[in-house]
């Protein structure tokens, strides 16, 4: 758990367990402090949502040549280092910006999210609809995690060991699979469904962050119902 994170009225701590966050975030100190002076946390914002566009980019053209899924792969690349590299340039230089910060950042990360899952559901890898439904599911989380950070002082960024990060490692790496084996040809038909292997690995990715959100809300049902326990009515008492 990291120190906390001012944010207008409200203080969240920061929630990071993923695998491999000790070593990404030496990485990106070290990439932060060797970072040029004209370098500032909304260009690297900015262009963490350019590794958006060129990702999507990558994904459409991958019906002309499965080989541009490298142009995704590295906008996947450049988006990890806008969108990560942001926030800690701000920490390593003292110069945060609690409530504009974060409210470019994750304004800009959902535009970002839609644009890769649009990008991959148009691409010859997954049907729209496993597409948006991974899409689906990573809002659903997000907006959980920005409600936490009002209700319970916490910003999630990871959920166990499961972060940005290590999504878009998996992102490349099914981009890498796509064009380097015969996978991409694997079809089945389940339930009246034509689904090809990567589809079943989306549909796997969304079961994923669904069932995130589920547990998640489960554990924050029970504690906050505890801490706000359901008052007794008396019909006959009138209010002060």
């Amino acid at each position: 758990m990291h120190k906390k994170l001012g944010m207008g009225k409200e203080s969240s701590n920061r929630i990071q367990t993923s695998l491999l966050n000790a070593m990404e975030k030496k990485a990106l100190i070290w990439m932060a402090e060797r970072q040029p002076l004209w370098m500032t946390s909304d260009m690297l914002t900015y262009i963490g949502l350019l590794g958006a566009v060129i990702c999507g980019l990558g994904f459409a053209l991958a019906h002309i040549d499965k080989n541009y899924l490298w142009i995704s792969s590295l906008g996947l690349v450049i988006n990890w280092y806008g969108d990560s590299l942001d926030g800690t340039l701000a920490r390593v230089r003292h110069t945060q910006r609690p409530v504009y910060g974060f409210f470019i950042d994750h304004t800009l990360d959902a535009v970002t999210i839609c644009i890769m899952c649009i990008g991959a559901g148009i691409s010859p890898m997954f049907r729209l609809d496993v597409a948006m439904l991974v899409l689906a599911g990573y809002l659903v989380l997000s907006i959980y995690t920005y409600i936490s950070t009002i209700i319970k002082d916490e910003f999630r960024l990871t959920y166990g060991s499961f972060g940005p990060t290590e999504f878009r490692l998996v992102v490349i790496l099914i981009n890498t699979v796509f064009m380097y084996t015969p996978l991409s040809s694997t079809i089945y038909t389940i339930a009246g469904q034509t689904l090809g292997i990567f589809d079943i690995v989306g549909l796997l990715i969304a079961l994923f962050l669904f069932g995130a959100w589920l547990s998640q809300f489960l554990i924050d049902r029970r504690i906050l119902s505890e801490r706000d326990p359901l008052k007794p009515y008396n019909p006959g008492k009138k209010e002060d």
